[in-house]
């Protein structure tokens, strides 16, 4: 599989994204009430799947809006809380996680601009993976103090720029959404004056690096001037909106295809989730596993064999975004990496792999149609 020695071209679209600082939700969108929620993908037309329930019990009383899982669930079923699509806010949030006000966020833009990702806990357990065990609370509020008190006052005095870590992750082996290593540890590196203990914790959660990314991906396409704005799913459908439109299209979601991990094998995955594809549909993740020989080595026997030709196909040449017109015009859909969640909520992380949208969420509609 030919591969280009230069992946500067492909951390294009994330020129002039840095990293510049970490704000509680409330403090990034202060219209946004204690009883919104923000979640990944397109709204729900009913009752969220378990995962996404279940952490979202976990934000209310981290929220300190009920006192017990009875009680957070009760506000969740009358509607006194509310889920909202994260990124029609500007956030971008992974898998199941769903985002409170006091939640800290990564906040991504060039100083004019900005779009916001949360900050990870790190390995399960964690929201992001839908988890409904208590020990996750602790951990997203070690991860906040940190957050607030240590890293955001370092992103103030000196932003983070984030193209160099993408550039320096794809000629490593990552494509920054399955494979996060390499992007983490070149993160870390640029990020002068954290203390020992901080980043060796940080070191050791290779995924952390992946919310700092996903804002960087939001903001382009939430300010870049593509005609996508936002992209996701929420676990039933999976969806985008385009620039201009107050509302998503979408379609059923389904599980990606990839690994099973053997001691999940009998468990029901969940459909697409999360709002990391918004990585991919800036032209990493999915469009970069040429990047990633790993990753194709571990999926080979189902991956389509046109990669490196599918980037260029439904991707704008110019700004390396992936393109509807092209999607459509070519009948290829874009790839998406993502984890795969078990459908339940019981067991959390059951594997990772790859998403192929159907084309027709790309289509023109009737009223897009030119006139004869």
């Amino acid at each position: 599989m030919d591969t280009p020695t230069d992946f500067s071209a492909w951390a294009a679209p994330f020129a002039g994204a840095a990293w510049r600082n970490v704000v509680r939700r409330r403090v990034a969108l202060p219209h946004l009430g204690r009883d919104v929620l923000l979640h990944a993908g397109p709204p729900f037309d009913g009752p969220p799947p378990a995962p996404v329930r279940q952490a979202a019990v976990q934000a209310v009383l981290f929220e300190g809006l009920a006192d017990d899982v009875a009680g957070a669930q009760a506000l969740l079923a009358t509607g006194a809380v509310r889920l909202l699509p994260a990124q029609d806010h500007g956030v971008a949030t992974p898998l199941a996680q769903v985002v409170s006000a006091a939640m800290p966020l990564a906040e991504v833009g060039d100083g004019a601009t900005q779009a916001w990702a949360p900050l990870v806990e790190g390995p399960p357990p964690a929201l992001r993976f839908g988890t409904s065990d208590p020990a996750a609370l602790p951990r997203l509020q070690a991860i906040t103090e940190l957050g607030l008190q240590r890293l955001a006052p370092l992103l103030q005095a000196r932003p983070l720029v984030l193209a160099p870590v993408i550039a320096q992750a794809l000629a490593e082996g990552d494509e920054c959404h399955g494979r996060t290593g390499a992007a983490n540890a070149a993160l870390l590196a640029r990020l002068d004056g954290l203390a020992d203990d901080d980043r060796a914790l940080l070191a050791g959660s290779p995924g952390f690096v992946l919310t700092i990314l996903m804002a960087a991906a939001a903001w382009r396409l939430r300010h870049g001037g593509g005609r996508i704005a936002a992209v996701g799913g929420n676990g039933l459908r999976f969806g985008l909106r385009l620039r201009g439109d107050a509302g998503w299209r979408a379609i059923d979601a389904t599980p990606p295809t990839g690994t099973r991990f053997p001691q999940h094998a009998g468990a029901t995955a969940l459909g697409a989730i999360g709002d990391s594809a918004v990585l991919d549909f800036c032209g990493l993740g999915g469009q970069a596993l040429p990047a990633a020989p790993a990753l194709c080595d571990e999926w080979q026997a189902s991956l389509p064999t046109d990669l490196a030709q599918r980037r260029a196909l439904v991707s704008d040449t110019v700004s390396g975004l992936v393109d509807p017109t092209r999607v459509a015009a070519s009948g290829l859909p874009p790839l998406v990496n993502l984890a795969v969640l078990d459908a339940s909520g019981e067991a959390g992380l059951i594997g990772r792999g790859w998403y192929a949208p159907d084309p027709a969420l790309f289509f023109p509609s009737a009223s897009e149609r030119p006139t004869p």
